[in-house]
């Protein structure tokens, strides 16, 4: 709890160097967050601005836990048993660990954390609190009633200790220690275990403890912290909450309320006073007094465990520290708040989930704070859409007396139109937005695709146009066909629209194919998507050979053949897998023709079948033969139907 033990001589190095790590977040607008702590428990928390370190007393786990500003891990200094209290000497270069069951105080390098030095205090003495000024480390130590005051003196070639110091006060517990380089050989003590615990200012000027003023105050004083003055110590403790006391005689200056009792207490370099409290009326835990006593604190609700947590100040008193445990669980969280000394305020914004593009719409919400803000307290208003990716302001809006506030916009572009409504702050309220999403309907585009539905022979060029309605800026169309079977679907062209909003393309057909027409859309016009499907007429071919000459019976020719010849017929289908043509025999008999047969033959991989017929007794006999696909029979649905014209034969001796 020690947070401003800085030399002159780094003060403002460290400031300039806290100052970078919030550049560009305008301080008050920079995000709170919430960090998890690799530790077990937090027995204390130290803040080390010379290197932009925090340290954390890690009792549970019995070592010391360094993270980054930002609350990152760094390093962990194990094998002290127990360490509880930690203190910085005044230029930041060392660390100081109360290690309990180890009996000693340790020294540990905050460059390049690990223990350079160790004090034993004594076998026995179970030290638990430290607090460093003067050359001297002082410390509580004992259990119970038999607690006590010591000191190790690192002014002599051989750090000594002395014991039993304890004068004016008769400790329940080892008292709660504190020293600071503005009240230079000041030493305030105080138990925080019983009721009517003391508080006890020595003067340790000589090195011994000298009585300088006591009091007794009636509710655990939990907490002390010395004030940047040098004169004052503000005490958290469970009665009368936080109170500035005179170092002088410790008599009350000011009380700071707060909404329970108050359990930790940090005082900033600037003097801004923060203090945690029980959030019994679920009114926040952490108080900061940034206007002083007389103004209203701004509160944060850290919704944990906050009573066996920690509280400390940047060395730049723009940020505070909270380490917390959750509330019912074990793991503790490091709460960094950017602006403590500022209200918190809220921006919630209204607006319909979706909306028609170029039509009204209303945009609502409100503005909240921990500290009224009055009527009239402008907002910002900005809209981001396609067409404004990096926001186009729409002027200021003013709040009503509730805080509430409405105002009209027409969307003038389609798709995700946000609505951010900022409040810029003031001297005493941080700064907040809030945004609502509306999905703005784009107008519907005209597209049209021709050629659907029309079936075509295998092998013709068929040409597709893409008609383009009205759009805002976008003219680009693409056609792609997709055809059946596992063929890949593929762009056949991408275009800008002609004058009379036409895109057109050629596709020679080699099966059914599905053809779409697509356009993306632009800010303002819809996507739209179409699709035409023509079919496609399988290949085919079919040849009769072997036989000796032509005969024309009738109005037809006749494939003439010897009753010793065996007819061959050659059929072809445009290649597919698994494909097999259809073969339909029919004989003239009795003044009609009449089904002789019919069979589907297997076609190889190029598409070709071959069938003899036996031809052995047949003098006389009159047949026709056809081959045909069959969509959905031949083997596949890639291609449509078709048959074959009929081959007329006949047979002779």
């Amino acid at each position: 709890m020690r947070k401003r033990t800085l030399s002159a001589a780094t003060s403002f190095a460290v400031l300039v160097g806290s100052a970078a790590l919030v550049a560009g977040t305008a301080g008050r607008a920079a995000a709170d967050s919430v960090v998890p702590l690799n530790v077990g428990s937090v027995g204390d928390m130290v803040v080390d601005g010379a290197h932009q370190r925090l340290f954390f007393s890690d009792t549970y786990n019995n070592r010391v836990v360094v993270t980054d500003f930002a609350g990152r891990f760094v390093r962990a200094v194990d094998n002290l048993p127990y360490v509880r209290d930690l203190d910085l000497s005044a230029d930041s270069a060392t660390l100081y660990a109360a290690v309990q069951n180890a009996d000693k105080i340790v020294a540990i390098d905050t460059a390049q954390p690990g223990v350079t030095a160790e004090y034993p205090t004594g076998e026995g003495t179970k030290p638990s609190t430290v607090a460093a000024a003067g050359g001297r480390l002082w410390f509580g130590y004992g259990e119970n009633w038999d607690s006590e005051l010591g000191s190790v003196d690192l002014t002599t070639a051989t750090p000594t200790v002395a014991l039993a110091l304890t004068t004016g006060a008769d400790w329940s517990n080892p008292p709660t220690l504190r020293t600071d380089p503005a009240a230079p050989d000041t030493l305030v003590a105080a138990d925080g275990t019983i009721s009517s615990g003391p508080i006890v200012v020595y003067d340790t000027g000589s090195g011994t403890p000298v009585v300088r003023a006591s009091a007794q105050r009636d509710g655990f004083v939990k907490d002390i912290e010395i004030a940047p003055d040098g004169k004052s110590v503000v005490a958290a403790d469970r009665t009368t909450s936080l109170t500035r006391l005179s170092l002088t005689d410790l008599s009350e200056q000011e009380h700071f309320p707060v909404s329970w009792n108050a359990e930790a207490v940090a005082v900033a370099p600037d003097g801004t006073v923060a203090g945690g409290t029980w959030d019994r009326d679920d009114v926040g835990d952490i108080f900061v007094f940034g206007g002083g006593s007389a103004a209203p604190p701004s509160v944060r609700d850290t919704k944990s465990w906050l009573p066996y947590g920690e509280l400390a100040w940047a060395p730049d008193s723009t940020r505070l520290f909270a380490a917390v445990q959750e509330s019912g669980r074990s793991e503790y969280s490091l709460r960094i708040y950017t602006a403590p000394k500022y209200h918190t305020t809220s921006v919630t914004v209204k607006a319909p989930a979706t909306a028609p593009i170029n039509k009204p719409l209303t945009v609502s919400g409100s503005l909240g704070s921990t500290l009224r803000l009055p009527a009239g307290t402008p907002l910002t208003v900005t809209r981001y859409d396609a067409e404004n990716p990096a926001g186009k302001a729409l002027g200021t809006r003013t709040t009503a007396a509730n805080g509430t506030f409405s105002f009209p916009d027409t969307p003038a572009a389609a798709g995700k139109v946000s609505y951010r409504v900022a409040y810029q702050g003031d001297a005493r309220h941080a700064d907040s937005s809030g945004t609502a999403v509306v999905s703005v309907a784009p107008f519907t585009t005209y597209l049209k695709l021709d050629q659907n539905r029309r079936t075509v022979d295998y092998g013709t060029n068929v040409t597709y146009t893409a008609s383009l309605g009205w759009t805002h800026r976008n003219r680009v169309v693409e056609i792609w066909a997709d055809p059946y079977g596992p063929e890949p679907k593929r762009l056949l062209k991408r275009g800008t629209v002609d004058s009379a909003g036409k895109l057109s393309v050629t596709l020679r057909m080699t099966r059914d194919t599905w053809v779409t027409a697509d356009f993306a859309g632009d800010t303002r016009s819809g996507r739209a998507h179409v699709g035409s499907t023509v079919y496609t007429r399988a290949g085919l071919t079919t040849t009769l050979t072997r036989h000796y000459k032509w005969s024309k019976i009738g109005t037809i020719w006749y494939q003439t053949y010897h009753q010793t010849a065996d007819p061959l017929v050659t059929a072809w289908n445009n290649p597919y897998p698994g494909r097999s043509t259809k073969v339909e025999l029919q004989v003239w008999y009795a003044g009609a023709w009449r089904s002789g047969g019919e069979d589907y033959v297997r076609l190889n991989s190029g598409g070709m079948a071959y069938i003899a017929f036996d031809g052995d007794g047949a003098a006389g006999i009159r047949a026709r033969i056809r081959t045909a696909y069959v969509d959905g029979v031949s083997g596949d649905d890639v291609n449509t139907t078709v048959h074959g014209s009929w081959k007329y034969l006949n047979f002779t001796r």
